[in-house]
C-alpha cells in the first residue's frame, strides 16, 4: 500500500472541508492510464470546488483540480506508453472524477493530449484550461472569418486567466484589443500583454439597450450576464462573440436585436467535453501563437500547500493572470 499528498475535499455532518492529506493509491478511480502529476493550475472552477461556493463537486471524497501535466507511469491505452508527457484539461476531473491536485492520477487515455513540441510541462499548466479556453475562443472567431482587418476585439474580465491569455494571443495575431476590466490598477499589465485600449467594466454594467453604438467587431467574454448582453449590443454588423465564462452570472438579459438586425453570432465555448481533435489543434496553436515572455509575466507559481489559501481569492477577483501549482517536489 502506498499513498501520496493531495488536496482532499470531504463532506460530513458539519459540511464540506478541504485539507492537504495523504491519499491511498488504491482509492484512485478507474482508468487505463496512470500518470505522475507534476504541475497543475488554479482555475475559477477549482476555487468553487474547494470553497464549496457552488455545487461543483459531485462525489466525495474528491481531489480537485481540472488541469494536470506530467509523465505516464502505466498505460493499457494504445496511444500512451510509460514516459510519455501528457496534458489533461477538464473531462469532469475535480467534479465527478478525482482531479489533479495530487501527485498521481488515473484517467481514461482518451482524455489526454500530448505535450506539444517546444512546450514544457510547467508552461503547459501556466497556460492551463484558461489559456486553452482562450485559444478555443480565438479559433471560433477565426472560423467565423474574422481577421485583424475586421476591427477591434473586446476581451472582458481581461485581467483574469482566460482574459490575460486572450489579450496576449489576439495582440500577437495582429488584432487591436480592447481590454475590459474592473481593476483599473491593472491597466499597465494589460497594455504590456498587448491591449491597445482599457475599458472600465462599469461601461458594460449599465442598463442593456437592444442595440447600442457599434464599437467592436468581435469579443471574448468571460463574464456572462449584463456585461455579455452589452458586448452583444455594441458588436458591429456581422461580428461575433465567443462566450466562455459566468463570473458575472448565468443569466443573459439580452434581446434578439443584435442577432436579427446586425447578424451578430454568439458562440458558446466549452472546454470540459471539447473533442480531442479540437483540443490538439488548440494546443498546437498555443505552442506557436502564445508569447512565452508574456506568459511568464502573467504567471505566479505556488506549491500544493498554498492552494487552500489562494482558492478563495480567485472567486473574489483578486487573482491576476495565471496561478501555476507545482505538485511534485
Amino acid at each position: 500500500m502506498s499513498s501520496f499528498k493531495a488536496i482532499v475535499i470531504r463532506k460530513g455532518e458539519g459540511g464540506q472541508t478541504a485539507d492537504l492529506a495523504d491519499f491511498d493509491d488504491n482509492d484512485l478511480m478507474d482508468g487505463d492510464v496512470t500518470f505522475r502529476v507534476e504541475w497543475s493550475a488554479l482555475n475559477y472552477k477549482d476555487g468553487l470546488a474547494i470553497t464549496g461556493k457552488a455545487p461543483v463537486v459531485r462525489r466525495f471524497p474528491m481531489i480537485p483540480g481540472i488541469d494536470g501535466a506530467g509523465t505516464v507511469e502505466t498505460s493499457a491505452h494504445p496511444d500512451w506508453t510509460p514516459g510519455d508527457k501528457v496534458i489533461l484539461n477538464g473531462w469532469g476531473c475535480g467534479e465527478s472524477h478525482l482531479g489533479m491536485y495530487g501527485a498521481k492520477a488515473r484517467v481514461k487515455g482518451d482524455w489526454l493530449v500530448p505535450l506539444p513540441d517546444g512546450v514544457s510541462a510547467r508552461d503547459s499548466m501556466a497556460i492551463g484550461t484558461a489559456g486553452y479556453t482562450a485559444m478555443l475562443c480565438v479559433l471560433a472567431l477565426e472560423r467565423h472569418g474574422l481577421t485583424p482587418a475586421s476591427g477591434p476585439v473586446i476581451v472582458t474580465g481581461a485581467a483574469g486567466g482566460v482574459g490575460s491569455v486572450a489579450v496576449a494571443l489576439l495582440s500577437k495575431l495582429g488584432f487591436t484589443v480592447i481590454a475590459a476590466t474592473g481593476r483599473p490598477q491593472e491597466a499597465d499589465y494589460l497594455r504590456a500583454l498587448g491591449a491597445s485600449e482599457i475599458l472600465s467594466r462599469e461601461e458594460l454594467t449599465v442598463p442593456v439597450r437592444p442595440l447600442a453604438k457599434e464599437r467592436w467587431a468581435a469579443g471574448v467574454d468571460t463574464l456572462g450576464s449584463v456585461p455579455l448582453a452589452n458586448v452583444l449590443s455594441m458588436t458591429r454588423y456581422g461580428g461575433a462573440v465567443a462566450a466562455c465564462g459566468l463570473a458575472a452570472g448565468l443569466d443573459l438579459p439580452s434581446t434578439v436585436a443584435p442577432f436579427i438586425l446586425r447578424g451578430v453570432s454568439l458562440f458558446g465555448i466549452d472546454s470540459v467535453m471539447c473533442p480531442n481533435a479540437l483540443r490538439r489543434t488548440a494546443w498546437r496553436r498555443l505552442a506557436s501563437d502564445l508569447d512565452r515572455g508574456k506568459l511568464a509575466e502573467m504567471t505566479t507559481e505556488i506549491g500544493l500547500a498554498q492552494v487552500l489559501r489562494e482558492a478563495p481569492k480567485i472567486l473574489q477577483g483578486r487573482v491576476r493572470g495565471r496561478t501555476l501549482i507545482k505538485i511534485a517536489d
